[in-house]
């Protein structure tokens, strides 16, 4: 396999950024609320002549059969410059960019975010869904882990969708906040989901499975029972493809929540939201190409240290782990694969100069 600096310069002709329409590159504003980055402007993205009319912008077409893929990402303003990354390669690389709704999960507390997203995407159909009531639940469910960042209650959001998207919203693409696509999200959100299935993810049979829960549960038979008849392999819960009035009927957001109070009583896991997704699904999902998530390119939760891309195609770089790209590019030491999320950032550095100018 080449060394990821080459990989990178290899994959760079497929990621530059397609030229903008006029006024791109400038505030679109000239205001940021209080708090928040600032983010240039995007280039406007058009359907092609096969797609159905654009989605108008904001919230009005939630359930439009114009909306072809719905796309669920949470907002939280640490990872807010890799969510704005993440659109902006979504629209990049699709045929129907027009088409596609985004629905993001957000508190009432990181004020703003409206006028953010609107600012960088213009013309994007979205709509901003409340976390506030599901968050002092979740907080009060939530079990220290080995990582401060995976205990925020919104990273927990993705077990919600169910209750906070309409019931109109039957299938959403659900997208970690440190990733990129470089394929068309259609593809992805389109992957084959048997009748009785509610998920569908990239699996790793190969990886070590016991890890991921600690002695005290795999030594009670009344607990480790739970993966008896099932082929359990790891999957990565920040790319999910969900069926949401089956995860709905099957009561899914319910039994993830007792496998959190029973953390909460009697520690049999160590890693934040995973586990409880693994004890519900794992073994239970449809199967979706490893190239849709090309995961674990932040490194490990401890050091986030450099990783090479996995051997085959890809369509989703993904940066889980403790390293993000932007952080590690702004203190000046990336790794190279880091140059592949660089052409996504929207960040205005010095955006009072440049609105002045």
């Amino acid at each position: 396999m080449p060394p990821p600096s080459l990989l990178a310069a290899s994959l760079l002709p497929f990621l530059a950024i397609l030229v903008p329409s006029s006024g791109a590159g400038a505030p679109s504003d000239g205001n940021s609320p209080i708090g928040m980055p600032w983010f240039r402007e995007a280039p406007q993205f058009y359907n092609s002549p096969s797609c159905p009319p654009p989605l108008p912008a904001g919230p009005q077409a939630t359930c439009s059969p114009n909306a072809l893929v719905h796309v669920a990402m949470t907002l939280d303003v640490a990872y807010l410059r890799g969510s704005v990354a993440a659109v902006l390669s979504v629209l990049q690389h699709t045929a129907c960019p027009q088409s596609v709704f985004f629905h993001f999960v957000a508190t009432s507390a990181a004020g703003g975010l409206n006028a953010t997203i609107s600012g960088a995407f213009p013309s994007l159909a979205f709509q901003i869904h409340s976390f506030d009531a599901e968050e002092p639940r979740v907080a009060g469910l939530i079990s220290t882990s080995i990582r401060a960042a995976l205990d925020r209650p919104l990273n927990y959001a993705r077990s919600y969708l169910s209750r906070l998207l309409p019931k109109c919203v039957r299938r959403v693409v659900y997208l970690d906040s440190d990733l990129v696509l470089v394929d068309d999200v259609m593809d992805l959100a389109s992957t084959p989901i048997p009748d009785g299935v509610a998920l569908a993810a990239p699996e790793y049979c190969n990886a070590n499975f016991t890890s991921y829960f600690t002695p005290a549960f795999w030594t009670n038979p009344a607990l480790s029972v739970a993966f008896e008849g099932r082929r359990a392999c790891y999957f990565n819960t920040g790319v999910m493809v969900m069926e949401l009035g089956r995860w709905r009927d099957g009561g899914y957001t319910e039994q993830i929540e007792e496998w959190m109070e029973l953390q909460k009583r009697m520690r049999i896991y160590e890693l934040g939201s995973l586990p409880p997704f693994l004890l519900v699904f794992a073994g239970r999902i449809a199967a979706v190409e490893h190239r849709w998530n090309q995961h674990g390119l932040g490194g490990d939760n401890y050091r986030g240290l450099c990783r090479d891309l996995h051997p085959g195609p890809v369509s989703l770089l993904h940066w889980s782990g403790k390293g993000k790209p932007w952080a590690r590019l702004d203190a000046g030491r990336p790794c190279p694969l880091d140059a592949l999320w660089a052409p996504y950032d929207l960040l205005l550095r010095n955006p009072i100069a440049i609105d002045e100018s």
